[in-house]
């Protein structure tokens, strides 16, 4: 019984299908009747390596197990071949590998796939034969602009660009190469090839020296035939196959105490003293994978230069929409565009997927100790920090935050959110369960906590980076990957902060952003069998739309933060000044935008005239207006669907028979402005509505049994709030928390 899978032929061919057969034994031809035969798709990037590591060696184990069985039982058949369609290639050779430049760009792409690793396809250019390995044709969002490299026979020269070399077909469409094997047999970034050297030899400490001569006993182990390993030995031409970089590979990583070492890194580093250096900036945390091509929206605003990118970010690199579509996202202070941002359909979702669940299954994410994944946060929390102001400012043009406060809340507690659960990442432990011994054995019970996967992350419009922190970073604490849906109308710090998970080093598809509509968007990640796990804040109809989604599809696990309506009982015996300020707080805080909000708030009858007459008094004095103001209190509100929303609110009270006091109306703007810029305004409300949007309701009660029943007549309030009569509010407050409280969900 023997195997066979042409990987080289089917990628070389670009066929879109693959699989392998298994067949009796004959006399070596290849041509003994079938047993069993499996298939898989071909993604347009996948390489022999690729696909044996998703397809051929898992499948192939199984396949070969049920051949056992088949055979065992006596049910295995024997199909003959066809000879239809059969081929007797010959084994790619260095010198037959040259690439034929006179092509599609498809073709070349599949040529160069199909001869990764071994033997490598090949051109002349600048006087030497370079090779060139790690092809894709994902070039969406690429521009040829670079340093020209002319190849002869080629229809255009290549251009050496920050994303590494573009080439291109007879078709005039491009493809990108990301690495070069030069002649002499060393392999470096294509983006590197004009420059000199990476950077100067770093100057290794005494504990790191020592490491060094046990990396050089493992190298000499490996090439026996090697009298004395130096800095110039390169480990290729030393006589090193491809089996002996594993080797390598596992020696150092358990020598290292499991540091994260690639087969790549070898061929990236093929001499010793590169190897030395490649390892010391993996040990000191320094090493970076190459540049991400960025295409930045780039505006001078708040006295700096701020830099967002607009793409969708799915699997470490910022890429176009299907189909490039893309929508405007709208700076409310005065209603103009701020960007084109991608907008996300069905099938980036479904690339977003396959990119969190390959980086959870088979990417460095899983295999890093708990420890230096707690590192990588903490070095994201600091990048965050270093970004803070700019941040900020985005905060404030896309979703106008007041500045200040953004500082402080909405990008401060993210920052002391990823360090707060980059702290966790070392202490998720199980534990041990006592049980009743049972004979004649004793038995041990203990649980083990394991991350679940790839978790969907779809985030409000309210607090953009600091909601999308609370759940992202408790996911990524526990060893999970993240396919975050941010707010359409609010998706640029998202963005900024995909940006930062590769400068802090977070392996790619760990992180992906995807920027659309919740029912596009949202809804495949509620229904997609790959995501294990959805973590949603917003509106209670919605939430019960996910969680049934959720069930229906694969009983995924859910974490729900809904809607309600927060009560703010205040009695007679209050600080009425402090009173004052808590209820403008509890509802005008964030312009409103709070899932905590306490926007009815019922004051006790005998104090109740005085409390609004005071409310109205410091209402007058907030200053409305642009949120990069240092001393605006109140920002515009979120989008121009909200505001009208409030103003519908308004009207609506006064018609059911509310008294309105103050405000009602939109604030007066700059002509031309379309700014969303919300009315200050106070509700004197005869009757309980559960209004959600950013006003103050007030109503008189009389006792604390009228106000039991008023305040919390469902289950609903994520916050309820007291000012004194202790006792009664102690009791009060016992019977209404029966609800859980929001907590982040992630863990």
């Amino acid at each position: 019984m023997e195997q066979r899978m042409a990987s080289t032929r089917t990628l070389i061919h670009g066929d879109k299908k693959g699989g392998f057969s298994i067949f009796w034994a004959d006399d070596g031809l290849d041509t003994g009747d079938l047993l069993l035969q499996k298939e898989c798709e071909v993604l347009p990037d996948d390489t022999v390596s690729t696909l044996y590591n998703r397809f051929l060696f898992p499948e192939g184990i199984k396949g070969m197990v049920q051949a056992v069985r088949l055979i065992a039982e006596g049910k295995a058949p024997r199909l003959p071949q066809p000879e239809e369609g059969a081929t007797y290639e010959g084994i790619q050779k260095k010198e037959t590998a040259k690439i034929n430049w006179d092509q599609p760009a498809e073709a070349i792409h599949n040529w160069i796939r199909g001869n990764d690793k071994v033997p490598g396809a090949w051109t002349e250019a600048c006087e030497q034969k370079l090779t060139f390995f790690n092809s894709t044709l994902n070039t969406s969002g690429l521009v040829p602009e670079g340093d020209a490299l002319p190849i002869p026979g080629a229809h255009r020269p290549g251009v050496v660009t920050k994303a590494g070399l573009i080439l291109f077909g007879n078709d005039d469409k491009m493809l990108l190469v990301k690495n070069i094997q030069l002649e002499d047999g060393k392999m470096i970034l294509a983006s590197n090839f004009f420059k000199g050297a990476a950077s100067s030899a770093l100057e290794l400490t005494e504990a790191e020296l020592v490491t060094a001569e046990a990396v050089r006993s493992v190298w000499q182990r490996i090439l026996p035939n090697v009298l004395e390993v130096e800095d110039s030995t390169d480990f290729f031409k030393s006589g090193a196959a491809s089996v002996d970089v594993v080797r390598l590979v596992e020696e150092v990583k358990e020598l290292c105490d499991g540091l994260e070492l690639e087969n790549e890194d070898v061929y990236m580093a093929s001499t010793f003293g590169d190897f030395i250096q490649l390892l010391v900036r993996k040990l000191r945390g320094d090493d970076e994978e190459g540049e991400c091509s960025i295409d930045y929206v780039e505006m001078a605003v708040n006295k700096r230069t701020i830099r967002i990118p607009h793409q969708l970010f799915i699997g470490g690199e910022f890429v176009d929409a299907e189909g490039a579509k893309t929508y405007e996202t709208i700076n409310p202070t005065d209603g103009s565009v701020i960007c084109q941002v991608s907008l996300a359909q069905v099938t980036d979702v479904d690339k977003a997927v396959a990119a969190a669940k390959d980086a959870f299954e088979n990417g460095r994410w899983g295999k890093i100790s708990a420890r230096d994944r707690g590192r990588l946060l903490y070095r994201l929390a600091d990048l965050m920090e270093q970004h803070q102001e700019e941040l900020a400012t985005i905060e404030a043009l896309d979703a106008g935050a007041v500045y200040t406060l953004a500082l402080k809340t909405h990008v401060g507690m993210s920052i002391q959110t990823f360090r707060y659960f980059a702290g966790w990442c070392d202490k998720i432990q199980g534990s041990t369960i006592p049980i009743n011994q049972a004979r004649p054995n004793r038995n041990l019970t203990l649980t083990r906590k394991e991350p679940v996967g790839v978790c969907g992350i779809i985030i409000p419009w309210n607090y953009p980076l600091m909601m999308l922190s609370w759940k992202t970073a408790a996911c990524l604490a526990a060893g999970n990957t993240v396919v975050i849906k941010p707010a359409q109308v609010t998706p640029l710090t998202a963005l900024k902060f995909a940006e930062l998970t590769l400068k802090a080093g977070i392996p790619k598809g760990v992180v992906n952003v995807l920027p659309g509509s919740g029912s596009l968007v949202g809804q495949r990640l509620s229904d997609h069998p790959d995501v294990r796990k959805i973590g949603f804040t917003g509106s209670t109809e919605v939430g019960k739309h996910i969680m049934k989604s959720c069930a229906i599809s694969n009983v995924k696990k859910v974490s729900l933060e809904l809607g309600g309506k927060s009560p703010l009982i205040i009695f007679a015996d209050c600080d009425l000044n402090k009173a004052v300020q808590m209820g403008m707080s509890s509802v005008f805080f964030n312009k409103g935008e709070n899932c905590i909000a306490a926007g009815r708030l019922f004051v006790e009858d005998s104090i109740h005239d005085e409390f609004v007459r005071r409310v109205v008094e410091e209402v007058r004095k907030m200053k409305v207006g642009d949120p990069l103001d240092r001393d605006t209190d109140h920002g515009p509100q979120n989008h121009h669907a909200h505001l009208m929303k409030l103003m519908e609110y308004c009207q609506r009270g006064v018609k059911e028979g509310a008294t309105l006091v103050c405000g009602g109306n939109q604030v007066p703007r700059p002509e031309a402005s379309r700014a969303f810029l919300g009315s200050m305004h106070l509700l004197l409300l005869g009757l309980v509505e559960a209004f959600q949007c950013p006003h103050l309701e007030s109503s008189c009660f009389f006792s604390s049994q009228d106000i039991q029943a008023r305040a919390c007549p469902c289950h609903r309030a994520p916050g309820t709030a007291h000012l004194n009569r202790a006792l009664v509010t102690i009791a009060l407050l016992l019977s209404l928390s029966t609800y859980p409280l929001p907590t982040p969900a992630g863990l």
